[in-house]
């Protein structure tokens, strides 16, 4: 069975059979399913009245604040892997939606701290279960073993570029 990509290759193949064409394969179908799968994720988002990159903060601050004293605003951005600029557009939404506190740290007074709120664990929570049952139902087609194979596949080109950086 084709999909959208084979048609592009196969125009290629027709036009310029001189060159292989077949990593645009691989990119083709990564580029279609991001965006694809990005709609279906934000809608979940949605839901829950957040941005993509709000779920990314929220998130962040439940799974990595162990002790419950928060994250310093490095450390979140360390963590999220965005900029500090997009994160402080993020907290400054996050904050007036009262799902986050922001504080000055009482060791260091030159320190923010973010922190959930009991609400913004709350909704973190609840988006996060209606989020990976979204991701498994976006990966229903796949067994299991295709899956592993698939994710072990990724994770090795991931690795290889990341050590790049």
């Amino acid at each position: 069975m084709e999909d959208s990509v084979d048609g592009i290759i196969a125009q290629w193949g027709r036009v310029r059979p001189d060159v292989d064409v077949s990593a645009m394969g691989v990119f083709g179908r990564l580029s279609r399913l991001t965006r694809l799968f990005e709609r279906e994720l934000q809608g979940v988002f949605a839901q829950h009245g957040l941005q993509p990159g709000e779920f990314d903060i929220l998130a962040t601050l439940r799974r990595a604040d162990i002790d419950g004293r928060g994250l310093t605003a490095g450390q979140l951005a360390d963590s999220a892997m965005v900029t500090s600029g997009a994160i402080t557009n993020r907290l400054d939404r996050l904050l007036a939606k009262d799902l986050i506190t922001r504080e000055t740290d009482p060791q260091s007074r030159r320190t923010i701290r973010i922190a959930l709120t009991q609400r913004g664990c709350e909704v973190i929570d609840a988006a996060l279960h209606d989020h990976v049952v979204n991701e498994e139902r976006l990966l229903s087609t796949m067994t299991a073993g295709q899956r592993e194979q698939l994710e072990g596949m990724l994770r090795a080109l991931l690795q290889n570029h990341e050590n790049r950086a």
